[in-house]
């Protein structure tokens, strides 16, 4: 058979690469000043658009969306085309894509730090961007698969198979996450409330992570680290076992994140019975990377690349095999809410996704531009650094995280707690946060080092943005031979992969998701729980705007240590009206469950909070928390009030018929008490300032079934 010329086009690849290089390095520097401003507040800067709250779901977005986006699709579009032996389907569509891509990332940057969020970890975005990233999205997969379908090859290789998993389930996670209600261009309420919207916001949560920095990364394994060490793929089988087995069990896990939380306890149990399960199919992947290297370690010791893939693989099978152990709930006990997760987190972001991208542009831009590597000794400086960054940051945070638990949880021989003050552990930790910094500088300073090797190397050669390549056609036999396994049949047909891949990750998601908004006794309803005054839904959203959730949760556990600290635990009736809900992930500060009940263990008078808000250092010195004092001279937005209470109606909340009407009359009310009692202990403000807004959401935080817990604190005693 003749052999066909074709094109493949480079230029897409570099500009990927390009993008890759860059967001790299916006992501790291927005993660090394949050990591200062834990240390040192005062880095906050006292702007509304650099405090902790802004910039931390910048730094994630950049480093999951812009960083390993970007790094996705380089590899993706680079190996497509020599795996398929075909250019890319639409040149249109490939730049449509890259464009799109970076116009979103833009956008986020910008509306994150003004406060345009919807408060959902990973899924802050709101829906005019939403549907931006879903309709480029479809362009991709739709070029993917465009692409596939003219190959002149019979079999998809097995990073094929992972960037198909890829596309069909984030498609998947993205709809369905980002169902939300429009009430302005810039605000939306997500349709699920309270234990709904954390079962699907953590479904997400735990599936992004499963399926955008873990999938497409398992297919860059399996095409470069073949390429880069000149060895097969160690086990065919292994691959096999590997997809299937990864896809079904993943998508169980993300109820482990909301272990000990007010989500019904089978679906918890769910989550860490799977998790558990997770250890061999990631093992298997780790075990056929590691394994495709034999022969090819005398290579490592001099090869740059060779080491960071090795560490990669190594820190993949490091997490995969810290994640389940977290989702055992007596090692969750101790781990969740404490900085042990972002240490977690961070071998998997550093280790997995960073070495395996600078591995894979180490090998490819020299490859695109036609040249050898211009410092293959800066490039090895490059990995020892990168490696001691990842260890500074780590080490710290695992220490910090056994000393949060440690402290919250001891009693004094008599009973009580030994350090009731919550900020005696953001004090005895705070080293530990100069430690992970000097970390995170030495990881930049090594991203620095590789981005003028590859602008070195890069101006040494020079790109061909079409490659010429020969391949024979081969025609596609559409009929299975009786030697052919039903997988190798299965290759070859790429819809009936992604459809099976499809029915695969449904199976869990809808066995743990449609009980939980179907059967009504998931979640018990109380009575005593109201929907938010007006005036407390503008606080909740300002709340929100401001990233609090970032440090503070909404959610206390079962635990004699939580409940004597805060208060009642948490239940799940008290959320229904919470679009979105308010748990969090982590405790940079105490938990607010309770904060405004009188019945509570940490209730604060308006003054407090008005005082704590404007300058938090006043109150204590050691306090990390940043100013907030645009609150006190910012007017409150209420232009939107209204269209906020008719969607809340349409959300199901129980607003009266014409509320929306009578609502800023009610806010104006409820906001003169408030300014009234702050006057009359000489602060000078009026009812319209955001603070008043901020201070009736706080206020109301755990008043709901405060009566319930009075009268269940007496009938104890009595009894």
């Amino acid at each position: 058979m003749s052999q066909e010329t074709f094109y493949y086009d480079n230029k897409i690849v570099k500009y990927f690469a390009y993008a890759t290089i860059i967001w790299g390095l916006v992501a790291m520097l927005a993660g090394l000043l949050i990591a200062l401003q834990l240390a040192m507040p005062a880095l906050n800067f006292n702007l509304e658009f650099t405090t902790f709250g802004r910039v931390r779901p910048v730094h994630t977005n950049a480093a999951i969306f812009a960083f390993v986006g970007n790094g996705i699709f380089m590899g993706a579009y680079y190996s497509l085309q020599r795996l398929l032996k075909t250019p890319m389907f639409s040149k249109q569509l490939s730049y449509f894509h890259f464009w799109g891509w970076q116009l979103i990332i833009v956008l986020a940057a910008l509306t994150l730090v003004l406060g345009i969020t919807t408060g959902k970890e990973y899924a802050e975005l709101e829906w005019p961007i939403d549907i931006m990233i879903a309709v480029v999205w479809l362009s991709f997969g739709f070029n993917m698969f465009g692409t596939i379908s003219k190959r002149r090859v019979k079999h998809l290789y097995v990073a094929i198979w992972f960037y198909i998993a890829t596309f069909v389930t984030v498609t998947v996670l993205h709809v369905v996450n980002s169902i939300e209600l429009p009430v302005s261009l810039i605000k939306s309420y997500p349709i699920y409330a309270g234990v709904q919207d954390a079962l699907v916001q953590w479904w997400y949560g735990h599936n992004a992570v499963a399926f955008f920095l873990t999938t497409p990364y398992l297919g860059l394994m399996y095409y470069f680290i073949p390429k880069a060490s000149n060895r097969p793929v160690y086990s065919y089988r292994l691959s096999i076992v590997h997809f299937w087995s990864l896809l079904f069990i993943y998508i169980w896990a993300g109820p482990h994140h909301l272990l000990y939380s007010s989500l019904p306890n089978w679906t918890q149990s769910l989550g860490t019975v799977f998790s558990l399960m997770l250890i061999a199919p990631s093992w298997g992947g780790m075990i056929n990377g590691l394994l495709t290297l034999r022969g090819a370690w005398d290579k490592v010791r001099d090869s740059a690349i060779l080491k960071f893939f090795v560490v990669a693989i190594t820190a993949y099978g490091m997490s995969t095999f810290e994640g389940p152990m977290l989702a055992l709930k007596n090692v969750n006990a101790i781990s969740h809410f404490t900085d042990w997760t972002v240490a977690h987190v961070h071998i998997g972001t550093l280790g997995w996704n960073g070495f395996l991208t600078f591995g894979v542009l180490y090998w490819l831009i020299p490859r695109l531009f036609k040249t050898k590597l211009y410092s293959e000794k800066l490039a090895n400086s490059h990995f020892w650094i990168g490696t001691l960054g990842i260890l500074f940051y780590a080490i710290p945070m695992y220490w910090a995280g056994f000393t949060q638990s440690l402290m919250w949880k001891e009693f004094t021989e008599e009973g009580f707690l030994k350090y009731p003050n919550f900020l005696e552990t953001v004090t005895q930790i705070r080293p530990m946060y100069y430690i992970r910094s000097f970390g995170g500088l030495l990881y930049l300073i090594g991203a620095l080092m590789m981005s003028w090797n590859l602008f070195k190397t890069i101006r040494e050669g020079k790109c061909a943005d079409t490659e010429e390549a020969k391949a024979v056609n081969v025609l596609l036999n559409e009929k299975k031979k009786k030697s052919e396994t039903s997988h190798s049949f299965l290759e070859r047909k790429p819809i009936r992969l992604l459809i099976l891949s499809l029915i695969v990750i449904l199976v869990g998601s809808m066995i743990e998701i449609i009980p939980t908004f179907l059967i009504k006794s998931n979640i018990p309803t109380i009575e005593s729980v109201k929907p938010y005054t007006p005036l407390e839904l503008v606080g909740r959203d300002i709340y929100i705007r401001e990233g609090c959730y970032t440090c503070h949760s909404q959610m206390i556990r079962p635990f004699r240590s939580e409940t004597e600290r805060y208060g009642e635990y948490s239940k799940a009736g008290e959320f229904v009206y919470d679009h979105p809900f308010q748990w969090g992930s982590k405790r940079t500060g105490p938990d607010l469950a309770r904060i405004g009940s009188m019945a509570g263990k940490q209730y604060k008078p308006d003054l407090w909070h008005y005082n704590h808000m404007l300058d938090p250092q006043s109150l204590n010195p050691e306090s990390i928390m940043p100013k907030y004092s645009w609150l006190i001279e910012d007017d409150m937005k209420v232009k939107d009030l209204a269209a906020k209470i008719r969607g809340m109606q349409t959300l199901g909340v129980p607003y009266p018929d014409g509320f929306d009407v009578e609502a800023i009359n009610n806010l104006n009310a409820q906001a003169q008490k408030i300014a009234d009692g702050l006057n009359a202990q000489n602060v000078e403000t009026t009812k319209d300032k955001e603070i008043i807004a901020l201070i009736a959401y706080l206020q109301r935080l755990g008043t709901d079934i405060s009566k319930i817990e009075v009268e269940t604190s007496k009938a104890t005693q009595s009894n």
